[in-house]
């Protein structure tokens, strides 16, 4: 098979969409290759495809577990074996998948980073057949990114095990600077090839509004745009508050964000998706993975710190190719307030030791040991109880994971799992003895298949439901199987959870390498003022400023952004604007009406200066023009 035929057979597609091709042949040339290509790009099809004619199995790297869960889903309802390894899965679950990728006929597994550097996985990659390592978010491997995480460094070292493998890195932004690093760092060959797409959204309006209250303005502009939206806010009390304000005002609105069960983070995430929700009022916890077209409406309530992370969420507009805004507020004192977070994201080297001393000691940790020890780390209790500003500990502890000395993962969910703890002539006499327990006991046998061997994942709600009981009955009746010794049952946790790299350091031999901090600190600073100068230019074409801080330096004025319309309007004088445009509106709503109709019946003005009333009308959805050409009233 080809790879048009791989396409259209597996996703229904007659045709790739653009540099999907050239990415997929330089793969099968067996070319190292960087892939930029934007949010909703179709990042997966390009190794996907490629994957699919090679002989082995693809090794895709991802920090994003929603997002691998649903791809390995995906996958495997179109008959492509997929697996995946993530955090939150027991030792015996990881050992039992990636003993099935080795030894199966599975065409891909999806590992998370932190992944990559067990012992158990190296153990088994000498055993897979690996034809290609995708690395997703690729802009994680390098450190003056504006996502830096250590565990993407560990890709490098598999290269060695899995010589002549090709590797496509994928990014949806990346500066020039990390685009080289991330060549660097992931030791491309000397025909590497890159890709990037034009970071031009010609359907996308970008706007930034300073305003004196946001809520006033948020309110207008999604009463004026209809359809579904999404509000990104930086704090999670922000995303109540502000669904809240929206759901008085009759808008239908709801809040996300880290701190929800995962169950809580499923049912709003759908409700959106099917439209019974029609705003989603987030974090920057909201979003990656998620495909939704008709997105018409992304409002930033908070100005981001870097303009990668705004591309990516302005980004989720639009992408069915119709009309979408991307709107950015600003406070007075906004911009100001960026400027002095440096000194808040990144402390100083006393404060980072103060905390990785309180850190150490709220763990209990005696110096010289630790390596290895997983914890569960509730980030406002430890903060409180060593009387430590939250945002402190938790960019310091930031600093600590890029510095290689602990893991820390903020949104973690690991499930309940089971397994029997007797055998099956002992279980058979305590269902005797005990009656009431037996619904749960047979359930959990038939759901479960190898549950006598292996823990197995248990949803507590499901197998509720296929006995025909209340959830919170089930998780009772497990505990008191586990309590009697019939199970070992783990119930699902939910809070972010550390991992300690190595052991404790003792005082007098303390050290962080601060070199690279510093410099991580000052290209930080850089990305802030970047974002402060976007928000402050009224003059220039937003596109433009995105795509030429991505180095992408082809993109045309977009036409349609705040700063276009307004240098339009600036050769018009605002009488003679609302003269034309009202004539115009006037003579298209009676009926369709040709340019050189208008001309006719506005002789006293230039015709240049009608057009540029047109395309501001035009731009504004106010008129439409039809294949002759006749405008009327949208």
């Amino acid at each position: 098979m080809d790879i048009h035929r791989i396409l259209k057979e597996y996703w229904g597609f007659s045709h790739f969409r653009a540099m999907q091709e050239p990415i997929i042949r330089s793969i099968l040339e067996g070319k190292d290759t960087l892939a930029l290509l934007p949010t909703g790009g179709g990042k997966s099809v390009c190794f996907q495809v490629p994957a699919m004619l090679k002989d082995g199995i693809c090794l895709v790297v991802s920090p994003l577990i929603a997002l691998m869960k649903d791809q390995v889903e995906n996958l495997n309802k179109k008959g492509i074996p997929a697996l995946a390894v993530y955090s939150g899965m027991s030792f015996q679950e990881v050992k039992k998948t990636l003993q099935q990728a080795a030894f199966g006929d599975y065409k891909f597994l999806y590992v998370s980073p932190e992944r990559l550097e067990t012992d158990l996985f190296e153990t088994v990659l000498a055993s897979m057949k690996v034809n290609l390592i995708a690395v997703d978010e690729a802009h994680c491997i390098s450190q003056w990114g504006y996502d830096f995480r250590p565990p993407y460094m560990r890709i490098a070292k598999i290269r060695e095990r899995l010589p002549g493998v090709p590797v496509l890195a994928l990014t949806a932004s990346a500066t020039k600077l990390v685009q080289e690093d991330i060549c660097e760092k992931l030791h491309f060959g000397k025909t590497q090839q890159r890709f990037q797409q034009s970071f031009e959204r010609p359907n996308l309006s970008y706007s930034v509004f300073p305003v004196a209250s946001k809520q006033q303005k948020l309110i207008e502009i999604l009463t004026n745009v209809s359809g579904s939206a999404i509000v990104y806010c930086k704090s999670r009390k922000s995303t109540r508050e502000i669904a809240e304000l929206l759901m008085m005002n009759g808008i239908a609105a709801d809040h996300y964000h880290a701190g929800l069960s995962n169950e809580e983070r499923n049912a709003k995430q759908t409700a959106w998706i099917q439209n019974k929700t029609r705003v989603i009022v987030c974090t920057n916890a909201f979003g990656m993975g998620i495909d939704k077209p008709d997105v018409r409406t992304v409002v930033h309530y908070h100005v981001p710190d870097c303009l990668e992370n705004y591309y990516q969420e302005a980004g989720r507009a639009g992408r069915d190719g119709e009309r979408a805004y991307a709107v950015m507020l600003h406070g007075p004192q906004e911009l100001n307030e960026l400027l002095q977070q440096t000194d808040i994201r990144y402390p100083s080297e006393a404060l980072i030791k103060q905390v990785y001393v309180a850190l150490m000691n709220h763990l209990q940790i005696a110096a010289g040991s630790g390596e290895g020890m997983q914890a569960e780390l509730d980030m406002s209790v430890f903060a409180a109880a060593f009387k430590l500003n939250i945002l402190t500990a938790t960019y310091a502890i930031k600093v600590l994971e890029q510095e290689s000395v602990l893991w820390y993962n903020e949104v973690f969910f690991k499930p309940s799992t089971v397994v029997f703890s007797t055998n099956k002539q002992e279980l058979a006499e305590f269902e005797h003895v005990h009656p009431e327990l037996e619904p749960l006991i047979k359930g959990l046998l038939r759901s479960y298949e190898g549950i006598f061997d292996h823990p197995a994942t248990v949803y507590e709600s499901q197998l509720a439901k296929f006995i025909r009981t209340e959830k919170e009955m089930i998780k009772k009746d497990l505990k008191k199987l586990h309590d009697r010794g019939m199970i070992v049952y783990s119930a699902q946790k939910e809070k972010p959870q550390l991992t300690l790299l190595q052991n404790r350091m003792y005082l007098d031999n303390y050290s962080l390498d601060t070199r690279n901090y510093l410099k991580r600190k000052k290209n930080y600073e850089e990305r802030v003022e970047a974002m402060i100068q976007y928000a402050k230019n009224e003059t220039a074409c937003r596109s433009k400023i995105i795509a030429a801080y991505f180095n992408d330096v082809a993109v045309n004025n977009c036409g349609i952004c705040d700063n276009c319309i307004r240098q339009k309007t600036k050769a018009v004088s605002l009488s003679e604007f609302e003269i034309i445009s009202g004539y115009i509106l006037k003579l298209a709503k009676t009926s369709p009406v040709s340019v050189p109709e208008i001309w006719a019946e506005l002789p006293d003005h230039k015709k240049e200066t009608i057009w540029e009333v047109i395309h501001y009308l035009q731009a504004e959805k106010k008129i439409s023009a039809d294949q002759a050409g006749k405008l009327s009233v949208s």
